[in-house]
This record gives C-alpha cells, sequence and structure tokens, in this order.
C-alpha cells in the first residue's frame, strides 16, 4: 500500500460548503478542506480499520480484501458504502455526512457478521494530520475525559471521539502498523498522528455491531469539544436525519424535472446537489472541482473558481431556479474584479488571484454576460443596479482590449489554457459580454454607453465572421496568432469550443451553415473511435486525449437548438452511461478502457448535464424510448 501518493480519482464528495471531504470508493477519509472549501487541506492519511479475533495487525478498508459499492442516501449528501470481506464472512456498511450546521463529519461503521459462528471484532481509526497543508508544528493530545484524540496546529483544532469507550490509544509513534502491543501508551506528543481503537466484542453469527465517530473542527479545544459533546448527545440517527432534511430543503427550491427518465432525473438532482458543495458558504464563490492534485504534479490545480465556469454553472443555476445562488456568485464577482475592470484567470473563493498562466479575456465577456443572463430570467431591478458599476466597468475594459491590426481581442490566453492568441471563442465571449452590457445600459438608462458598446459589439461580429470563418476548411478556425512581423498564422485546428458560437453564447444561430459546417466537423474528427463521446481537439494530449463529458453534452446543446432529438439524447445517453457509481459527472472518460479517468466531480460537467436537462423539459421533445430507465454501468 503506497502510503504516500493519494489517489488522483475519488470516489464521492462530502460537505456543508464550509468543510469538504473527499471520500475514496471503500469509504477512506481521503481529504478534508476546512475551514474553506478551497484551502487549507488538512488530512495526511485517515484510515479506519478493524482488528479480527485480536489479531496483531490492523485490517485496513483500503486494502483489497474488501469489495465495495458506494451511493449516496436518496437525494441527499450522505454516502452509503458497503463492504465485503469474504475470508471473514463480514459486512461493513459505512454512512458518512457532515452535518449542515457545525463543522463536524459523522461516521457510522457498522459491521455485521454473516458466519455462522462469533467474532471478536475491534474498530480502529489511524488519524494522521497534516493541518494547514503541512506537517510542522503539531500537537497530538489523547483526552481521558473526553474520550477524544486532540489534534491542534495554532488556531486549527480537529477532536475525534466515538458513542463508545475507548480501549487503546497512542499519541504518534507509527501506530498506524501495530498498536495491538502498546504497553506505555503516549498520552502527548508534538507529533501528527495518533489512533483510536474501540472494542466492538464479540459479534455472533448473524449478528451485528456498530459505531459512530465523530470528526469536529473548530478555532478552539473548547468550541470542537462542545461540538464533541451536542454530537454525542443528539447521537447518529437525530444527525442524520436533520442532515437528510437539510437536503431535501435545499432541493425544494429548484424546479424539478420529469424526463420519464428516473436516472436522468436523478443525475439533474445529484448536479445540484453537488454545486452546493462546491460553492463556499461565506462568499458565494465555486469551485471549478474539489483539489486532488494539490503538488501540481500532473496539472495545473482545479481547487479554484474561473468566471467561466461559473458563468456556466450560474446559467444552469438560474435557469433551475436556485437564483439565490447564482445572484451570492455575481456579488462576489464585484468583489473579486480587479480596478481596471478585468478578472483574473482564476481565484481563490475568498478573490484572492489563484496561480494562473495569464489572462484569459473570455472569463471577463462570460461574467457580463451571465449577469446580463441573471437579470432577464428574473427581471430583479435591484440585482442588476448592484451589477452595473462591475458590468459598466468591465465593458469599457474589453472595449480597450480590442486589437487595432486584427480587429478582434488582444492575444491571451484560450480557454484550455494552453496557448495564447486570438481565439475565436475568446473572441465570442467577448462580443456577448459587450452585447449584454449595452443591453444593460440600455435598461439602465444610459442611452451613450449603450451606443458605445454596441458599435464595438457590432464591429467584432462582423471581424469573426470574415476573419475567422475559413472557406477552405469549411469551418471556423479555432483562432489565429498575430506575429511580430506582421504575418498572421491561422489555427485550423477544430475544437469543440466552436461551439459556443450558438451556445451559450447565441452569436450564431444554429442552423447557420456555417455552424451546421463546424458541428459537422466536430462530430466526425472529435468523437472517440472505441468508447464514443467527444474530445476537446484534434490531437488532444492531455491525459491521453480522452473524450470529455462536458463537450459531449456540448455538442448536445447545439443538436437541441437545431430540434435533433436522436442526436441530444444519444449525447446525452452517453454521459448518464457514464456517471460514477455514486452519481458523480467526471472531466474526462478513458478513450481505451471506457472507466473514469480524470477529476470527480468536475462541476462544469454537471453545469451541462443540468443545461441540457432543463433545454429538453422545456422543449417537452425528450423521447422516453430512445433514454431507457436502464442501469448504469
Amino acid at each position: 500500500m503506497d502510503l504516500k501518493q493519494k489517489p488522483y480519482l475519488i470516489g464521492a464528495i462530502i460537505g456543508n460548503s464550509r468543510l469538504l471531504a473527499g471520500m475514496s470508493e471503500k469509504g477512506q477519509l481521503e481529504r478534508l478542506f476546512w475551514p474553506r472549501i478551497d484551502t487549507p487541506q488538512n488530512i495526511g492519511h485517515n484510515w479506519l480499520g478493524l482488528i479480527f479475533n485480536d489479531d496483531q495487525q490492523t485490517c485496513w478498508l483500503n486494502q483489497d480484501v474488501w469489495q465495495s459499492t458506494q451511493a449516496y442516501h436518496g437525494d441527499t449528501n450522505i454516502l452509503t458504502t458497503r463492504l465485503q470481506h469474504e475470508e471473514q464472512q463480514l459486512e461493513i456498511v459505512l454512512t458518512d455526512f457532515a452535518t449542515a450546521n457545525e463543522d463536524l463529519l459523522v461516521r457510522r461503521i457498522q459491521v455485521k457478521n454473516h458466519g455462522d459462528s462469533g467474532q471478536r471484532v475491534k474498530a480502529t481509526m489511524y488519524s494522521d494530520m497534516m493541518i494547514g497543508e503541512n506537517r510542522r508544528y503539531h500537537t497530538t493530545v489523547f483526552l481521558p475525559e473526553e474520550e477524544a484524540l486532540w489534534q491542534f496546529k495554532q488556531n486549527s483544532h480537529f477532536i475525534i471521539g466515538a458513542d463508545k469507550k475507548t480501549s487503546v490509544f497512542q499519541c504518534g509513534k507509527s501506530t498506524k502498523n501495530d498498536h495491538t502491543r502498546i504497553v506505555a501508551p503516549v498520552h502527548q506528543a508534538m507529533t501528527t498522528d495518533g489512533t483510536l481503537t474501540w472494542d466492538l466484542e464479540v459479534i455472533a453469527g448473524g449478528g451485528m455491531a456498530e459505531i459512530t465517530i465523530y470528526m469536529a473542527m473548530g478555532r478552539t479545544l473548547e468550541e470542537v469539544k462542545t461540538c464533541l459533546t451536542v454530537a454525542r448527545t443528539r447521537g447518529c440517527q437525530w444527525l442524520q436525519e436533520e442532515c437528510s432534511h437539510y437536503w431535501q430543503e435545499y432541493l425544494a427550491q429548484a424546479n424539478p424535472v420529469a424526463t420519464g427518465n428516473d436516472k436522468l432525473d436523478a443525475l439533474y438532482r445529484r448536479s445540484l446537489l453537488v454545486f452546493h458543495l462546491v460553492t463556499d458558504k461565506e462568499h458565494g464563490s465555486m469551485l471549478a472541482a474539489p483539489e486532488f492534485d494539490e503538488d501540481f504534479i500532473t496539472c495545473g490545480g482545479y481547487s479554484y473558481c474561473w468566471g467561466r465556469d461559473a458563468a456556466y454553472i450560474t446559467y444552469a443555476l438560474d435557469r433551475a431556479g436556485m437564483k439565490e445562488a447564482a445572484r451570492r456568485f455575481y456579488q462576489w464577482t464585484i468583489k473579486a474584479q480587479n480596478s481596471n475592470g478585468a478578472w483574473e484567470q482564476r481565484h481563490y473563493l475568498d478573490g484572492a488571484i489563484a496561480p494562473n498562466w495569464g489572462l484569459q479575456i473570455d472569463e471577463t465577456g462570460s461574467i457580463i454576460w451571465g449577469m446580463w443572463q441573471h437579470y432577464l430570467l428574473h427581471r430583479e431591478e435591484d440585482a442588476l443596479i448592484e451589477f452595473w458599476p462591475s458590468i459598466s466597468l468591465a465593458a469599457n475594459f474589453l472595449v480597450g482590449f480590442i486589437n487595432e491590426k486584427t480587429g478582434l481581442p488582444l492575444s491571451s490566453m484560450d480557454l484550455w489554457e494552453e496557448r495564447c492568441g486570438e481565439h475565436t471563442y475568446s473572441a465570442v465571449a467577448v462580443w456577448a459580454g459587450l452585447n449584454a452590457a449595452a443591453q444593460a445600459a440600455l435598461q439602465m438608462g444610459d442611452s451613450v454607453q449603450a451606443q458605445r458598446w454596441q458599435r464595438v459589439s457590432a464591429d467584432l461580429k462582423t471581424t469573426i465572421e470574415e476573419r475567422l470563418w475559413s472557406e477552405k476548411e469549411q469551418c471556423f478556425l479555432r483562432g489565429i496568432f498575430p506575429q511580430q512581423n506582421g504575418d498572421i498564422l491561422e489555427d485550423n485546428i477544430i475544437d469543440v469550443s466552436l461551439l459556443g458560437l450558438t451556445f451559450p453564447f447565441n452569436f450564431l444561430p444554429a442552423d447557420d451553415p456555417r455552424m451546421v459546417a463546424t458541428a459537422q466537423a466536430i462530430e466526425q474528427s472529435l468523437t472517440s473511435p472505441k468508447v464514443g463521446g467527444i474530445k476537446r481537439y484534434e490531437d488532444d494530449e492531455y491525459i491521453g486525449g480522452n473524450p470529455w463529458i462536458l463537450c459531449t453534452l456540448w455538442l448536445a446543446l447545439y443538436y437541441a437548438e437545431l430540434d435533433n432529438q436522436p442526436k441530444v439524447e444519444k449525447l446525452l445517453q452517453w454521459a448518464l452511461e457514464h456517471q460514477t457509481h455514486s452519481g458523480l459527472l467526471p472531466e474526462q472518460i478513458d478513450k481505451d478502457t471506457e472507466k473514469t479517468a480524470w477529476v470527480v466531480p468536475l462541476t462544469w460537467s454537471h453545469a451541462m448535464l443540468v443545461s441540457t436537462v432543463l433545454e429538453l423539459t422545456s422543449k417537452k421533445k425528450i423521447n422516453r424510448k430512445i433514454i431507457p430507465n436502464k442501469e448504469i454501468v
């Protein structure tokens, strides 16, 4: 078992918008983000295990001897993991959730003995902390009165206790391997790790034993001790029912959908639940995905807020009827905006600038567009008044960002953050932002600004159509690269982002012959030949060049504009079949094995799913025969 490298792929997430936990497919706590869901990550290792019949070694639940299945409990963020140990004839049911109103993780462990004879079983948890994302200056203490392990660093405190008396404890001394021989337990050590063990006694054949473990986090010892005491007093069942009620109330805010397909409807609701988990409680900003590559070994990180991703997410939220969450995001963007009117490529959830590769001008255009869409959907004048100074500042920045020589927005990073140039998708996002700003100006009674921004957007539209449509290729170019000597290099790589001309920006109607030809080129060139689905662009090499869920649904949304229902639903079915076992949408699907390949969950994938479902149901043309209500593989 590799003790150093954590898995990139997780099985599920739980949380409450202040804490976010990443769980493995076998129910191990891999990552814990607190006091914000983007940073810091506080877990080195947190393992659950069992000790059978006074064996000297712990059987950790992440070992291969356990076979697992995992699913959320209905329409909640309560997670159930089932594990089978055939040799021991034991079954474990793990129930994991975060309470809504406290920074508390609840872990219920039910051990069922399917054998004929009784077995003596102990449960153990090894907690190795990495508070504040490093291992310095930690202290681990066993508190006898609380029967709990207290781990802290500065003003970050974590306490672990159960609803049973501790039988063995240890602070430090590599207790993860063999703590059953401890004869002189250490009560306190300046170390990151500690172990607690609880005796479940003898479980009769056909019988069951259970224990609930609580992990509270807070700014002081008294705070976490109080939280643990209250949790023990209320008990797991009370806390679980309260948590379930919380998620039911949350979903009640949304517009319900009824496609006639239970799996699709459930994935729509799961997507809305994901949106809540990745939205910061205090600020309203949203993660692209829970972080899984903290050291940037394979990628540049995902635990940030991109204005573009969030514009797609909030558009889905707005259309789903969850306008308050969308508005809170745009209130955050006002605070995160630069003084020159632009937004950075990505931000931490508190608005601070995150590590980045440079300006992406489509972010600024997308945010203005999203603000205007929010107003159009809800017609709340106070929201537009609140957004207006930010819209005006951003639009003026975009006006000054036009390259006088090409008539397109100046070079910036493309939406995939791989190349710097004057990109078609970026140009269309700028056009959409300026066009939205002009409409907002008219609504605000500022005809001067409206005319100015409309004139620039009209000129930009003409330039895009003239310079970026290729008669030779019968497809829009991905972009151009102006050279210092005055030459212009054309980028004719087929890229799925060219669909952005139709969805979401409505630059050209779906039935425009140029869009029809572009979409045909995308479908022909970017469909993964072995497993289906649509990849980002030709010769994509990122994580092997796999098909993406969001790219596949992007093409589905294009065909929805054409009312081509068979193609829409075929693409939607592909996405539906490639959700994870817990009902989450990844970023990519392996082009050879058809397994989840990268990032679970990707919020943008869920946003495209919600938009596709709402597009179909709004037109009331979903074909229930094409999307069968079948089991997800």
